[in-house]
């Protein structure tokens, strides 16, 4: 039976960087679960698929296979046998993401990978239901948060260091929809687990959230 840690929390709250770091430090699987639904979404991109059109986002899953491999520890994301990890994280995949993966048959589809991921090894999962849902059972559950204007500025300084132009304005607006969107879903929506421990990074360091979220995990 695997050692579960579960990390959920609103878009650009850092979960991804956090948990790799813990990941590491502890010596976990670094399961990233928005990862796959962003691989999913590709190919609905692909595809042509209106994220509204829930049936036409169903029948497109089942031409779909979605699995994890691991490249010198890294996650890397598979689309039909096509390593798609370079294409996961531009704001297009991240708002087809958001919009198709509270639709059932999308969940669905990943659901048991990620339990059974878990049930095997000694894992670190962060997304938006992890505790609440996917892993309900979880050793340790951590709630991370942050300002929107944190959030928002990490994401503008992320993408101005890729030399990409965009507007702090824009991407607040997208972070506060994407919230509301994860918040008010009706299948599996982002919340605190009742059990878990919030930890808001907006005044702490990359190094302050990683000590913190390790002194919890085993």
């Amino acid at each position: 039976m695997g050692y579960n840690v579960a990390i959920d929390g609103p878009a650009g709250a850092g979960k991804s960087t956090i948990a790799k770091l813990v990941a590491k430090e502890k010596g976990y699987i670094y399961v990233d679960t928005g990862a796959m639904y962003r691989g999913l979404a590709i190919h609905f991109l692909k595809k042509g698929v209106d994220p509204e059109d829930k049936k036409a986002v169903a029948e497109a899953c089942k031409d779909a296979e979605v699995t994890i491999g691991y490249e010198n520890g890294i996650q890397q994301i598979y689309l039909n046998g096509e390593n798609v990890t370079g294409m996961l994280r531009t704001e297009e995949v991240g708002n087809m993401a958001s919009k198709t993966s509270a639709i059932p048959e999308v969940r669905n589809k990943l659901l048991d990978l990620q339990r059974s991921l878990a049930k095997e090894k000694d894992v670190i999962m962060d997304g938006r239901d992890i505790g609440t849902n996917i892993l309900p059972d979880a050793d340790v559950k951590i709630y991370l948060t942050a300002s929107v204007e944190t959030r928002a500025k990490r994401r503008f300084d992320e993408l101005k260091e890729k030399g990409e132009d965009c507007s702090l304005e824009e991407i607040s607006k997208d972070i506060r929809e994407r919230d509301e969107r994860d918040m008010t879903r009706e299948i599996a929506p982002l919340r605190k687990a009742e059990d878990a421990v919030l930890v808001d990074s907006s005044n702490m360091t990359i190094p302050e959230v990683v000590d913190a979220i390790c002194s919890y995990c085993r």
